[in-house]
């Protein structure tokens, strides 16, 4: 490995000389080596860094950089203990580990890993070992210790800052633990962040750099349709944007109307709370967002709201939500939960009593759809109406994505987080005090 690294790094006139001296079958055995045929972005940099950042569009052959870096580690011995974190175990198998550009696929014949799937382990025939884990789970990461980490899709991961915080804590191990991170960019602070940091190599691949490897018909037909559109700089480009023309809120906006105290006037406190339809791996989060409202009661434009707390989980039982909803309704001395009761009905009353069958409880139904319940809380943004008590990143990545055509990127995720906060906020500002629905108190 080391010889073909040496070799690769010829000047080019010295390369082509010594190329010309080969045989056809030499050539041909040199070209199936991966050092050879990379991508400027899919080579592993050289100089002292700890994140390298591959932000890429679909197919630029993110996934095989990855693959490949993972290989290289193993191999030469440089890690022994290697991280392997996808959006899920199955994501994590199916992509980085079987995929036709994963771990497997790409390993040379004489260095070929056993993928134990019942443990989530891959074993290398040196003695290195890759585990694998699902960022929906960061406290899977607890405990164990690496020295190299492959992150790959971080921007689709639910849970972003929660795995990330876990995964830099277990890289312990070695001189020089390392981590690189494949990913088509979506508006995240954190990516942002890693993008940033003076420890990071980053380093953009368009689609169009892999053309060679891509069926035509997917350039002709696919790609053609997105060109020069915003999706098509994010999803081809690989271009990071930091908010979306047709989201309803804004990251300069929020920072506009961003306090780091709570007023001490506070009227009402309530939590708003968004549940989710299934539980598990997989499923929606379950948003639980505590807002306050100070000034008269009156709705005459002078009160302002406050976003106090986000307290949202996901991949939790009816019960554990539950708890949580009852934890935020206890800790901020909240006057009312109010819940969306549109799927769950009368079962979401019975959970969350059934914790605490003394909190004072409010069903709301949803009569019209997520947007146009967001429009006019959007509004009071822009008035000066509402203001966030510190930074709450998870809540505010899905604001700045909350299109008219729902989350910016992705045709599964729900707002969960954001469609709480509008409940928060609609009780708070937009609710007439005459009209109270029934409050439950038992």
């Amino acid at each position: 490995m080391s010889y073909l690294k040496r070799l690769a790094g010829l000047p080019g006139k010295s390369l082509r000389k010594f190329l010309r001296g080969l045989s056809l079958p030499e050539l041909q055995l040199l070209s199936d080596e991966f050092i050879f045929s990379a991508h400027p972005h899919q080579r592993i940099p050289a100089g002292d860094w700890t994140s390298w950042l591959i932000i890429g569009g679909r197919g630029s052959g993110k996934t095989r950089a990855g693959a490949e870096a993972v290989l290289h580690k193993a191999q030469s011995r440089e890690a022994r203990r290697i991280a392997l974190v996808g959006e899920t175990i199955r994501d994590a198998a199916e992509v980085m580990v079987e995929g036709i550009s994963g771990v497997i696929a790409c390993a040379p014949a004489d260095f070929r890993p056993v993928f134990k799937k019942s443990e989530n382990k891959i074993l290398f025939p040196n003695g290195a070992v890759a585990t694998l884990f699902s960022a929906k789970d960061p406290d899977s990461l607890r405990g164990p210790q690496f020295d190299f980490a492959w992150c790959d899709e971080l921007a689709k991961w639910s849970k972003p800052r929660e795995a990330w915080d876990m995964l830099q804590f277990s890289l312990r191990l070695g001189k020089r633990p390392r981590q690189i991170i494949t990913t088509t960019p979506r508006p995240l602070t954190l990516l942002r962040e890693i993008m940033n940091d003076q420890n990071t190599v980053y380093g953009n691949a368009t689609t169009y750099a892999n053309k060679d490897y891509l069926a035509p018909a997917f350039f002709s037909a696919i790609v053609k349709k997105y060109e020069g559109a915003r999706l098509g700089a994010q999803e081809l480009d690989g271009k990071l944007f930091d908010d979306h023309p047709g989201a309803l809120w804004n990251r300069a906006l929020l920072d506009q109307h961003r306090l780091q105290q709570q007023p001490d006037d506070l009227a009402r406190v309530i939590v708003a709370v968004d549940p989710p339809v299934s539980a598990g791996e997989g499923a929606d989060e379950c948003g639980i967002i505590v807002a306050g409202v100070s000034g008269a009661s009156a709705i005459d434009g002078s009160r302002r709201a406050y976003v106090l707390a986000d307290y949202s989980v996901s991949g939790k039982s009816p019960l554990e939500w539950a708890k949580r909803v009852v934890q935020a309704y206890r800790e901020y001395s909240a006057d009312r939960i109010i819940a969306e009761v549109n799927q769950g009905g009368e079962m979401v009353r019975t959970i969350i009593t059934g914790v605490d069958a003394s909190v004072a409880y409010k069903p709301v139904f949803a009569r019209r759809g997520k947007v146009t319940r967001a429009e006019p809380v959007a509004a009071l943004y822009e008035r000066g109406s509402v203001f966030h008590i510190g930074r709450f990143e998870a809540l505010e990545d899905q604001m700045c994505a909350f299109t008219l055509d729902g989350l910016f990127g992705s045709s599964s995720r729900s707002p969960d987080r954001a469609d709480a906060l509008v409940w928060a906020i609609t009780e708070l500002l937009l609710s007439a005090p005459q009209a109270e629905p029934k409050i439950w108190r038992l």
